[in-house]
């Protein structure tokens, strides 16, 4: 494993329970995230996988609305937690840089806000990756930090723990290009305004060729 994924998976294990704590009640309060979500629902038809699944409420959430879905997550801490919360799903401990899912063998897959920590040389091989696993019409939800390209050294995390994962910010049209550069079809892109200057909220849905 790389340093920056050590670093990553180290740091959300430090911070799971003050960031399961920090997204309770998030959907709910959001009507924005649940339309994409609910539209990704009702496009998926088949087994989705949801990479980068954190303590587990997205995948709840697209369950609940009929999606036969599994998460994975980099960090055993989260996964424990969404295994507790949610026992009748699949939870799985994995790395989108290395799925271990068969070719061909989803109808989905979602990455929610779990792009934004790998380095920009590396998304190439993990959109390729994404494609791999789908199969053919497969759909793809891509929810990410964007705007001015930025490189920010975390120190301290959800509750003031201290944290050692870098988050690397990409313009939208970047991560657009490099989705369809990975032979996706882009058929819908969301950009909303962030929450500080120079940054934005991107909903990228893409489909396999």
């Amino acid at each position: 494993m790389t340093d920056h994924l050590a670093a990553t998976r180290a740091s959300y294990d430090a911070v799971a329970e003050n960031y399961t704590e920090f997204v309770s009640g998030l959907l709910e309060g959001n009507p924005m995230m649940r339309a994409v979500l609910g539209a990704f629902a009702e496009l998926v038809d088949g087994p989705v996988a949801e990479i980068g699944c954190g303590p587990g409420h997205i995948s709840s959430h697209l369950a609940s609305l009929g999606v036969e879905i599994r998460g994975i997550d980099l960090a055993p801490r989260m996964v424990e937690i969404a295994r507790a919360a949610y026992p009748e799903l699949v939870f799985e401990v994995g790395s989108m840089t290395s799925l271990e899912l068969a070719d061909g063998s989803l109808a989905g897959l979602i990455a929610w806000y779990s792009i934004h920590h790998l380095p920009p040389d590396e998304l190439p091989g993990v959109f390729a990756g994404f494609h791999r696993v789908l199969a053919p019409g497969g759909r793809l939800l891509i929810g990410s930090h964007a705007g001015d390209e930025d490189r920010i050294q975390g120190s301290k995390g959800y509750g003031g723990v201290p944290v050692s994962y870098e988050s690397f910010i990409q313009p939208p049209d970047r991560i657009v290009d490099l989705v369809r550069a990975a032979g996706f079809t882009i058929t819908a892109e969301l950009v909303e305004p962030g929450t500080k200057p120079g940054r934005s909220y991107l909903s990228l849905f893409a489909q396999k060729d």
